[in-house]
């Protein structure tokens, strides 16, 4: 069996998902955030209750570290310590046959954040268990907390005050090759030791930023030195500009005065890394058709805002709000409030958009309505989305409940532009969703009255 500490994490969440068809131990907090699947067993342990965490990894063969403390606060060293000792004891007391850790690349001037990272590795090994560790850097992928920082500055400002880090040297490394080091890091031909591992491209932050604005098909950054700015007024200035947790972007901006590169590539892999454009492209790309909007939460998170209403649904009107979902498109009073939209048009036709209405004979996954595509659908779902949008990729989504109609619309802001049209209308969403939400479920009502006449 394998055990992934950290499972609810970024990193973890994905390894457990890549590891299909193998038995996996997930180990987290909360029970609540921890995959779940075939053959997955989910269990919520502290890794600092060494003797509970022992008695959890009975019987798992390789074990993965992607544990940090980063985001508890200036004192996340210490705990980071405390709780690579735990693991490491209690590994060695149930006989673990390897551990495979995620560190961070570095070697001269490193910052607490980097320092703590390697260290870890270190006491990992401090029990006589065999450790691979892989130093990365930046993680080209959605969800990635260093690749958010990226989307997030590259896409709301056109032109960046940034201080000396956007000239640090960094070796970005693609998600899916991560996966694919991760997952051979088990193999027992892999030797015990630290591993550098990256992508092909070396590049400055500067550059990085300029390539995701050139794959976003965003106009190029203009970007100002400004070598008086501290790496503390730099937080602060990411702080304002990102949604990204505090705590971490500033721990994270600490170490962007290191470079973060491969100084003695590793042999051992089977891995072909991929080039940092097509890793941002894929990124992109995968969020986009992997997106389950009915997971997503009110807010802004990987780039997404969001926002969900739900209106009660009375009884025995669900198989007519079934029934609307089959009647989409063709007409603006779909929607449910026609003007409204007739209004949104006309203001997409300042940026370029040409909009228009399209009924398919039969609605299925991948018809066209209106100036959507038709992302899924079901018996009780139907999720709308459109790359037509001068702001960004967008979604309408509707979930029908016995008691309940859920409504989801969602915006992958595109550029600043993206960014201020959600803000702008955020206001008027509020009123317009609800609107919208209760004229689906009238409509339900009245399909379900009409289905029971012509059944009598």
């Amino acid at each position: 069996m394998i055990a992934v500490a950290g499972a609810s994490g970024y990193v973890g969440r994905l390894l457990v998902e890549s590891l299909a068809g193998v038995p996996v131990l997930a180990l987290g907090r909360r029970i609540e955030a921890l995959p779940h699947g075939p053959n997955v067993r989910a269990e919520a342990i502290d890794v600092t209750d060494t003797r509970a965490l022992t008695e959890a990894l009975q019987g798992v063969s390789t074990a993965y570290y992607l544990v940090h403390a980063m985001a508890g606060g200036s004192d996340f060293a210490e705990r980071d310590r405390v709780m690579a000792r735990s693991f490491a004891a209690a590994a060695a007391a149930a006989e673990v046959e390897r551990i495979v850790y995620l560190g961070g690349l570095g070697a001269d001037r490193l910052s607490r954040h980097l320092a703590s990272r390697q260290e870890v590795g270190s006491l990992l090994a401090s029990t006589g268990v065999p450790v691979v560790e892989l130093r990365a850097a930046v993680i080209i992928g959605s969800g990635s907390i260093s690749f958010e920082m990226l989307r997030y500055l590259t896409e709301r400002l056109p032109v960046m005050i940034c201080p000396r880090w956007v000239d640090t040297r960094v070796q970005p490394l693609a998600e899916q090759d991560l996966l694919t080091y991760l997952r051979q890091a088990a193999d027992p031909r892999v030797p015990a030791g630290v591993h550098e591992i990256g992508g092909p491209d070396v590049l400055t932050y500067k550059e990085l930023m300029h390539r995701y604005a050139r794959v976003r098909g965003l106009p190029r950054r203009r970007i100002a030195q400004v070598p008086l700015l501290t790496p503390r007024l730099s937080a602060h200035w990411v702080d304002l500009v990102t949604p990204v947790d505090r705590a971490v972007s500033r721990s994270l901006i600490d170490s962007l005065a290191t470079d973060v590169v491969v100084t003695e590539p590793t042999t051992a892999f089977d891995v072909v890394p991929t080039p940092v454009d097509d890793a941002i492209r894929s990124t992109l790309d995968s969020q986009r058709d992997r997106m389950n909007v009915f997971e997503l939460r009110d807010g802004v998170r990987d780039g997404v805002f969001t926002l969900t209403t739900r209106i009660e649904v009375g009884p025995g009107d669900a198989p007519g709000a079934r029934l609307d979902l089959r009647r989409c498109g063709g007409s603006l009073r779909w929607y449910g409030w026609a003007w409204a939209w007739w209004l949104r048009i006309m203001l997409g036709r300042l940026f370029g958009e040409r909009l228009t209405l399209h009924r398919p004979a039969s609605v299925a996954r991948g018809a066209t309505v209106d100036w959507w595509t038709v992302a899924d659908f079901g018996d009780r779902h139907i999720v709308l989305m459109t790359e037509k949008w001068f702001c960004g990729e967008a979604w309408l989504a509707y979930r029908i409940g016995d008691t309940e109609l859920e409504q989801v619309g969602a915006l992958r802001a595109k550029g600043m532009l993206g960014w201020v049209y959600w803000r702008a209308v955020y206001p008027i969403h509020l009123v317009v969703f609800k609107v919208m939400a209760r004229k689906q479920v009238r409509r339900a009502h009245a399909l379900a009255r009409e289905t029971q006449a012509r059944t009598k």
